[in-house]
């Protein structure tokens, strides 16, 4: 209850402070706009992914070819018969449309798509949270901050931003709220053809039906338990609907230029094992990053706040944080989903601790208001100093990308020698695998060895990840892999154990060298 105004006392009036709608709190105006450039300041991220390369090149191939998709590999010359299957397929077209179309300035806008794209799917995600609106803007800050290595110019964007969609409707469904249903199958035919992960939205439905039955069952069979749910339960015609509009999504999927294939080639890239074992996105979080430790001690901060101040009952919101904690943990891959998941709970979290500081330590207005300017100075000055760096290397990275590569351990000095000494060098290629799609981007004529699509590549003996790895990996490397694919010439990074091996062999001469990379040619007997 709102307790009554004490005779002779007055709020007085202000232009800049303001009750939170949900809390009551008192809140500056100027921090939610200070949060959302913060915000802003994380979501703009310069074209640094390494498979942003080859999404890039396949995106303004695509327009070029009026939209007809290649039937096989048209990219390396290691494995050109592969049937490629490319799962963001429609938002590379976009990406290329974008590139292609804003001329010099098609970097930034690919920048700004990713940057809004991202932003819209944290902040829908903190949508339904119940909490006022700074509190949501701070989880949505924090939570980004945590992501921040997995932002940028990536497709999986995309379908964080289905995956807030659908929690969003589902949390409305489920709320009693009028929602056409039918909207879902819309957004999963979309996503489909937008990114793979759209299987992220349909397990998402999974545990919201089964997380709802079981709760259902047991409200059914012990009715006193209904009482101390803290969330809607859905009644058996609802799950019904919604089950039968998640099959309906389901089937749309199929409706893509590749059909089942699409399917086919998601599960054989979540089944391989070889690949799940060497790449890093695919290992378990550990603590032996900074990355690692970043989210660890979110999960832990996380797990103290709840057991400070969550009291509530909500066995569906219960199951949707386990399963994608889970995941999460389980794949570095997974932890932006989690974020995103977790979004809403941070949100009531904040609101409801602000809400019990405020009662127990009882001050003035007026010195709500100083505390409140306060935070709002110290953000903007933190601000100030960290974020003018950052954004002069996100705006160098979309009108000079060039100039920015200098910077970054990307080899752009060797793309320009390269373009300008193109017949000293062989015609089938050697690359490292975190530069194959950087290459694709600006030296869009060569052919590459190995980039970010083909881990999962296998035609016969050409195992093509495996391939590269015992090249790489291996003591000494298995150099009978350049012989295996008639490789001629190497673009290598400098200290490696390739570089190391190729540099003492009187058969493959540096041509070019600089502080990245070293360029070999093979010579012929």
């Amino acid at each position: 209850m709102r307790s009554e105004e004490k005779p002779g006392k007055t709020t007085p009036p202000s232009s800049t402070f303001h009750p939170s709608p949900v809390t009551g709190h008192p809140s500056l105006p100027a921090l939610d706009a200070l949060l959302f450039f913060f915000i802003l300041n994380l979501v703009l991220q310069p074209l640094v992914d390494p498979d942003f390369g080859w999404h890039v090149r396949t995106g303004l191939d695509l327009i070029q070819h009026g939209w007809r998709l290649p039937a096989t590999d048209p990219y390396s010359h290691t494995v050109p018969d592969w049937p490629w299957v490319e799962h963001a397929w429609l938002t590379d077209g976009v990406i290329g449309l974008i590139y292609r179309s804003l001329g010099t300035a098609g970097p930034l806008g690919v920048i700004v798509l990713f940057a809004l794209v991202t932003a819209a799917a944290f902040i829908l995600a903190a949508g339904h949270a119940r909490a006022g609106r700074t509190a949501k803007l701070v989880a949505v800050a924090a939570t980004l901050w945590v992501a921040l290595p997995f932002l940028g110019a990536r497709t999986q964007m995309v379908s964080l931003l289905g995956l807030a969609l659908v929690l969003r409707l589902c949390a409305r469904y489920q709320a009693g709220r009028r929602i056409n249903l039918w909207v879902i199958p819309l957004l999963f035919l979309l996503w489909a053809n937008l990114h793979g992960a759209f299987t992220a939205g349909l397990f998402a439905m999974g545990l919201v039906l089964v997380a709802s039955g079981v709760t259902r069952l047991v409200v059914d069979r012990w009715p006193v338990l209904a009482d101390r749910l803290d969330e809607p339960v859905m009644g058996w015609s609802q799950m019904r609907r919604l089950a039968l509009v998640g099959g309906l999504a389901a089937l749309v999927t199929l409706i893509n230029p590749y059909g089942w294939r699409l399917h086919a080639e998601l599960y054989l890239s979540l089944t391989d094992q070889f690949m799940i074992q060497t790449l890093h996105e695919w290992q378990p979080v550990s603590w032996e990053s900074r990355a690692g430790t970043l989210y660890l001690a979110y999960l832990a901060v996380l797990g103290i706040l709840m057991m400070v101040a969550y009291r509530r009952v909500e066995p569906v919101r219960w199951v949707m944080l386990a399963a994608f904690l889970g995941l999460s943990l389980r794949h570095w891959r997974n932890v932006p989903l989690f974020l995103l998941v977790s979004v809403p709970l941070v949100a009531e979290l904040v609101a409801d601790l602000t809400t019990r500081a405020s009662a127990r330590f009882v001050v003035g207005l007026q010195r709500r208001k100083q505390a409140l300017l306060a935070v709002t100075v110290a953000a903007a000055v933190g601000v100030v100093v960290l974020g003018p760096a950052h954004l002069e290397r996100v705006v160098q990275c979309g009108v000079a990308p060039e100039e920015f590569f200098r910077s970054t351990e990307y080899p752009i000095e060797a793309v320009q020698w390269l373009r300008a000494h193109r017949d000293q060098v062989g015609t089938r290629l050697y690359n490292d695998y975190g530069v194959g799609g950087f290459l694709l981007w600006w030296l869009p004529e060569e052919k590459i060895f190995i980039d970010g699509r083909m881990p999962a590549f296998r035609m016969g003996d050409r195992w093509i990840f495996k391939d590269y790895v015992a090249l790489t990996s291996w003591d000494p490397p298995a150099l009978g892999v350049l012989n295996k694919y008639g490789v001629d010439w190497a673009i290598v990074g400098r200290g490696t154990p390739l570089q190391q091996a190729l540099g003492s062999r009187p058969d493959w001469p540096a041509v070019y060298e600089d502080a990245k990379v070293v360029i070999y040619v093979k010579r012929e007997a």
